[in-house]
């Protein structure tokens, strides 16, 4: 299945090999995006141990299929690192989609897991905020769910579902 997310892994995903600087001027303009049109999710920005930002991300399948997109992890408003979200899948699919997405680490320990491991992959521990959620939003309303909460979001294509359960995220260096 991971075999899958490789072809996507050579297009570049629009970001190209332009370096950090390209990362970071698509994550200030995604998070911009989402605070302004999502108002509450700035209550989780505040309460939010660390931020990945995955600006833009491009998922494919035609019974075998996968994802890929770039981004960076925030602390404290400040990048400190870069990563990559691959995935594959198998099964009955077709169509393809482009879409953003944001983890917030609700607490130091969850932040502290994804840092340290040499390739996280997202699973069942993670609570998924709809878009329309994200008027009424509030950290102290959700965080007693999940460690880790996931915005999705900007969804263009024909794809049904976007989902992260089994996506993994590898620190890079653009």
């Amino acid at each position: 299945m991971a075999a899958a997310a490789l072809p996507l892994a050579a297009c570049g995903n629009g970001i190209n090999g332009n370096g950090a600087s390209t990362i970071d001027a698509r994550v200030a303009s995604t998070l911009d995006f989402m605070y302004d049109t999502y108002p509450g999710t700035t209550d989780l920005r505040d309460k939010a141990a660390g931020v990945l930002v995955m600006p833009l991300v491009t998922e494919a399948g035609l019974g075998l299929g996968g994802s890929f997109g770039r981004g960076a992890l925030q602390v404290g408003g400040t990048t400190v690192d870069y990563y990559s979200a691959t995935s594959g899948s198998a099964g009955l699919q077709i169509g393809a989609q482009q879409y953003s997405h944001v983890l917030f680490f609700m607490t130091e320990s969850a932040l502290a897991d994804f840092r340290s491991s040499m390739g996280w992959a997202a699973g069942a521990n993670l609570q998924y905020v709809a878009a329309d959620q994200g008027e009424i939003l509030r950290a102290e309303t959700i965080t007693s769910l999940a460690p880790v909460i996931a915005v999705v979001f900007a969804q263009s294509g024909l794809r049904i579902g976007a989902t992260l359960e089994g996506t993994k995220y590898t620190r890079i260096i653009p």
